[in-house]
């Protein structure tokens, strides 16, 4: 990774994170929320994926609509996460995957 890469993904996440803070505050703790969630669950393509930016997306185009973020997400917001990266690879996933491929790990 150049320091240009570097540079232009700080570029794009404070751009990001402009966008989060122009929320309502109701969408700003829910987002807030869902983005930790997220990062404990690990997609693997979370940082640089567009999952993150979709969610924006979808929270400004509710906004617009004059809808309130439980009208959108319901009010379980793991629920909600979940079924956002079911198909998703995770690093549990991952981490999965390398224990059961490793001599003796279904012997227990």
């Amino acid at each position: 990774m150049s320091i240009h890469d570097i540079v232009e993904g700080k570029k794009q996440w404070r751009a990001h994170v402009a966008r989060v803070k122009a929320l309502p505050p109701d969408y700003q703790i829910v987002y807030k929320e869902m983005q930790k969630y997220l990062f404990k669950v690990g997609p693997i393509d979370l940082p640089d994926g567009p999952l993150l930016p979709g969610i924006v997306d979808f929270f400004e185009e509710g906004v617009a609509a004059g809808k309130g973020v439980v009208e959108l997400i319901g009010t379980d917001v793991a629920a909600f996460c979940d079924d956002l990266v079911k198909d998703s690879p995770t690093y549990a996933d991952v981490y999965q995957e390398s224990i059961s491929a490793k001599p003796g790990a279904d012997e227990k």
